[in-house]
């Protein structure tokens, strides 16, 4: 039996024991909660197997309403080749019908997501996708900074920077506004969420009051970097290097040994900068409703 989830601590517990490869429990039950907290007006659902062996988060896209994500599903270990994944999906896909949704993904529906899409790993996730008649749509994946590599050249790059007259400074919170003028309120959303926020933080590049560039972590969870970007004004002064070090550097400050890079965009900058390399690779997948 499938009912409407009613405790966020079932969920975490399921998701801590079923989500093996998403770090440490703690986080795995994070990430159900900033789900659940998602950007106002989200239409979403929960639910939950009756014995409480799975759970679903599915919602319609801020952007299309025709379009619905079914963005966690788990299943302990002990309840697996029992049916409980495919019913908990069937009864997420008529409920992203019943919303006037037309097709549906299995990933991430940005700005608040666990992740892009089922990490390739997760192979129960691949099986059940193919036998519920999902095509494959697009690829995705995270990157991998080490926290304890070194880099020679930090202070001297933000050494340059202040002779330009550009000072890197905690992010004030009208941050969010100012980004959502250039990047839109996606983006916005996940700064938000990472300014004054703990296990989060947000970083500015500012000249003549003007600000240049942002970075941001721990909007969706703390092990993880992201959002950044740099006004066209400022492109080619080096501002996202010295931003992205100030967060992996506060991330690692904050005892993690890694910091993933989500749903990464510019591999060779990222490869160069800190030396992050490709890991976690995610397929998506849809179909028709």
């Amino acid at each position: 039996m499938i009912v409407d989830l009613a405790e966020l601590d079932t969920a975490a517990r399921i998701a801590a024991e079923a989500l093996d490869l998403d770090g440490d429990s703690g986080e795995a039950r994070l990430l159900v909660r900033r789900l659940a907290d998602g950007p106002g007006g989200r239409i979403g659902f929960r639910f939950v197997d009756g014995r409480g062996d799975g759970v679903v988060f599915g919602s319609v896209s801020d952007r299309d309403p025709r379009l619905g994500y079914v963005e966690l599903l788990a299943v302990r270990e002990s309840a697996r080749r029992r049916g409980v994944g495919s019913q908990l999906l069937a009864a997420a896909e008529d409920r992203l019908r019943g919303l006037g949704c037309e097709r549906v993904r299995l990933g991430g529906n940005p700005p608040c997501y666990a992740w892009p899409g089922i990490d390739v790993r997760y192979t129960a996730a691949v099986c059940l996708a193919n036998k519920s008649g999902y095509g494959l749509e697009d690829t995705a994946w995270n990157m991998t900074a080490d926290l304890h590599r070194s880099s020679d050249d930090a202070e001297r790059d933000e050494n340059r920077l202040a002779g330009a007259g550009v000072k890197v400074m905690e992010a004030p919170p009208e941050t969010s506004e100012w980004v959502r003028s250039i990047w839109g309120d996606g983006w916005a959303w996940e700064v938000g969420q990472s300014i004054g926020r703990d296990g989060a933080g947000c970083y500015v590049a500012v000249r003549d009051g003007e600000i240049l560039g942002f970075a941001a972590y721990g909007a969706n969870r703390p092990s993880w970097f992201g959002p950044m970007g740099t006004a066209p004004a400022a492109e080619g002064l080096g501002v996202g290097r010295v931003l992205l070090r100030r967060c992996l550097a506060d991330q690692r400050a904050n005892r993690h040994d890694t910091a993933q890079i989500g749903w990464a965009g510019p591999v060779a900058f990222y490869s160069k900068a800190v030396g992050a390399r490709i890991e976690r690779i995610f397929w998506i997948y849809g179909k028709a409703l």
